[in-house]
């Protein structure tokens, strides 16, 4: 069995171009965290279009971040995704507790993982086909699900 390759980036470019293409080879789930998700080029055609097959194919997504506020402010395009598509994508903010992690990840499928070390840098790794690599991310997700509180509604008045 060939043991995981993880492809490094350090642009802002290879860095989409991993996140499309783990969108692209996820099915069914996409788990997301990010402090704010303004590296993420969720504001993008070309992701809202990529996100908008992968949920109308049947899959969902769950997000988790410490502000929301940036998503609002400059992602018009995937709060109408989440509008749309409202019972297939969950977005959670972390409690005051949690403020101090300070690394993101997508995981798709459990088996396709794109990691940012650091928030602040778009240095990182991408593997695919590789649920091994995913493991601690998948942990690191699931105790930050349970921390977290339901947020960024796609209305004002969260309905």
């Amino acid at each position: 069995m060939d043991q995981p390759t993880a492809q490094r980036f350090s642009t802002h470019l290879e860095f989409e171009e991993k996140f499309q293409l783990c969108i692209a080879r996820s099915r069914s789930v996409l788990q997301l965290f990010d402090p704010d998700f303004a590296v993420f080029p969720l504001g993008s055609s070309e992701t809202e279009a990529a996100l908008r097959a992968f949920l109308a194919a049947g899959g969902s997504m769950q997000l988790a971040m410490h502000r929301s506020a940036h998503i609002e402010k400059h992602y018009p395009r995937f709060l109408r995704l989440i509008r749309d598509y409202n019972h297939k994508v969950e977005c959670r903010v972390t409690s005051r507790s949690l403020h101090q992690l300070t690394d993101s990840f997508c995981v798709g499928d459990r088996a396709h993982i794109v990691r940012r070390f650091h928030c602040d840098h778009t240095r990182g790794e991408a593997d695919f086909d590789a649920p091994v690599s995913t493991e601690i991310s998948l942990e690191r997700f699931a105790a930050i699900w349970v921390e977290s509180l339901p947020g960024l509604h796609p209305t004002t008045t969260g309905l």
